[in-house]
C-alpha cells in the first residue's frame, strides 16, 4: 500500500499551566507543612503583608522552629509593585533563599510568586484567607504603590506547593470570604464570554467547571456564611481558592477575564476606594451584564443581573458604587475609570462587541437599575 500523506495543516503548539504541582488541604495541616516544604529547600524566605504578619508568624510557628529549615520572613511592602519586588530580591539574595514561601492574602501570594518566577526558585503557597485563587495560579498583577492595576504577568508554572489549612482560613474576617465569592463566581460570567464558544476539550470543560462553580455557590454561600468552619463552608473555601483556579489553568487564556475584571483594574486608579479585590470583580459583573443589557438588548443577562443584584443582597456584595465606598464619584474619576478599564490591551475587549466609553460608564452607574421589558407594540 502507497504512503498517505495527511493534508491536514499540523495542530499548534498548546501550552497549559493547569495546577500547583502538589495541593494539601484539611484542618490544622500546616501543623506538619516543615516535611513537606523541606522537599523544595532548606532555606526559606517567608514573604508575608503588613497586617498579616503577626498572624503569619503565630500560624507559621512549626515551620519557623523545625531545626531542618533555616527559616527568614519578610513583608512584601506596599503592595505587588515594582519597589516591592526589587526589595525582595534583595532579600533572597542576602538569606540565600533556595524557596519562596508566600503567605497571606492575594497580593501577598502574587508578589511571592513573582519573584520566585525571576529568580527561577520554587515556591510555596498558603492563603490565609479565601478571597482569590491566587494561590493556585500562574499569574501574577502588578500594582502601582499607590494600589493601582499595571500589568499581569503570566508565570512559567503554577506553585509548586499549596497548602490550604481551614483553620488559618477560618482566622480571616468574614468579608474576606464574600469577596472570594464574588471573585469566584465571576468565572462563569466572564469564562463562557471570553471562550468564544470555542469547541475545544478543555475550554469545553473549563466552561462547565465555571458554570459548575456558580451553582455551588449560589446554592451554599449564605449557608456557608452562616456556618464557619463547617462542611459547607469548607466546600465554598474550596471554590474560592481551588476550583476557581483549576478553570484558568484548563482554559487558559481564553477562560479568564472580561469585563468584570477591566472593572475592577480601572476602578483601582481612583484614589480613596475601600474595597478588595473580590468586591470590585462582584460590582463588574453586574455593570458587563448591563452592557449586555443596554447595547444588545439581551434579556437573559438582564434575568442574570437581577439573580446576582438578590444573592448579592443576601450574602453582602456590594450592587452599586456607593457599596464600594465610592459614592462620592466624581465625573471626572468614573471616565479615568472607564478609559483604564477600556485599555487597548483590557480584557474587555474579549465581548463580543465594542463598547463606547459613555456606554461604560453609564453602565457603571446603573447596576442597580430595573429591568425595562421591551413592549410587544414597539
Amino acid at each position: 500500500m502507497p504512503n498517505q500523506t495527511s493534508t491536514q495543516a499540523p495542530s499548534p503548539v498548546f501550552t497549559l499551566t493547569v495546577a500547583p504541582t502538589k495541593v494539601i488541604r484539611g484542618a490544622g495541616v500546616l501543623s506538619s507543612a516543615a516535611a513537606e516544604i523541606r522537599r523544595w529547600g532548606t532555606r526559606p524566605l517567608i514573604v508575608a503583608g503588613n497586617r498579616t504578619l503577626a498572624i503569619s508568624k503565630e500560624s507559621l510557628k512549626p515551620i519557623l522552629s523545625n531545626q531542618e529549615l533555616h527559616t527568614a520572613i519578610t513583608s512584601y511592602g506596599a503592595d505587588c509593585c515594582e519597589a516591592s519586588l526589587k526589595n525582595l530580591r534583595k532579600a533572597v539574595k542576602e538569606h540565600k533563599a533556595d524557596v519562596i514561601i508566600g503567605i497571606g492574602g492575594g497580593k501577598a501570594l502574587d508578589t511571592a510568586k513573582l519573584v520566585a518566577h525571576q529568580l527561577e526558585l520554587p515556591v510555596v503557597t498558603i492563603p490565609t484567607s479565601a478571597s482569590t485563587c491566587a494561590a493556585w495560579t500562574a499569574l501574577s498583577n502588578v500594582y502601582s504603590e499607590a494600589g493601582a492595576f499595571l500589568y499581569d504577568v503570566a508565570l512559567s508554572r503554577c506553585p509548586d506547593l499549596l497548602i490550604l489549612d481551614y483553620d488559618v482560613i477560618q482566622t480571616a474576617p468574614q468579608r474576606t470570604l464574600i469577596a472570594g465569592i464574588g471573585d469566584a463566581i465571576a468565572k462563569w460570567y466572564e469564562a463562557s464570554v471570553s471562550s468564544g464558544h470555542l469547541e475545544q476539550t478543555l475550554i469545553i470543560a473549563a466552561v462547565q467547571q465555571a458554570r459548575v462553580l456558580r451553582d455551588i455557590l449560589l446554592q451554599k454561600s449564605a449557608v456557608a456564611l452562616q456556618t464557619p468552619g463547617s462542611e459547607v463552608w469548607q466546600e465554598v473555601v474550596d471554590c474560592t481558592v481551588l476550583l476557581a483556579g483549576v478553570i484558568g489553568g484548563l482554559g487558559g487564556a481564553q477562560c479568564r477575564t472580561v469585563a468584570a475584571h477591566a472593572v475592577h483594574n480601572g476602578l483601582t486608579h481612583i484614589a480613596g476606594h475601600s474595597s478588595i479585590h473580590g468586591e470590585k470583580v462582584a460590582y463588574g459583573i453586574l455593570v458587563q451584564l448591563r452592557l449586555e443589557e443596554m447595547i444588545l438588548g439581551n434579556q437573559l443577562a438582564a434575568a442574570a443581573r437581577q439573580q446576582l443584584l438578590k444573592f448579592y443582597a443576601e450574602i453582602g456584595l456590594p450592587q452599586k458604587l456607593e457599596d464600594l465606598g465610592l459614592g462620592n464619584i466624581t465625573l471626572n474619576e468614573l471616565q479615568i475609570a472607564a478609559e483604564v478599564a477600556l485599555d487597548p490591551n483590557s480584557d474587555i475587549h474579549r465581548l463580543p462587541f465594542s463598547v463606547p466609553l459613555e456606554q461604560l460608564m453609564a453602565a457603571m452607574i446603573s447596576t442597580t437599575t430595573p429591568v425595562l421589558v421591551k413592549s410587544g407594540n414597539g
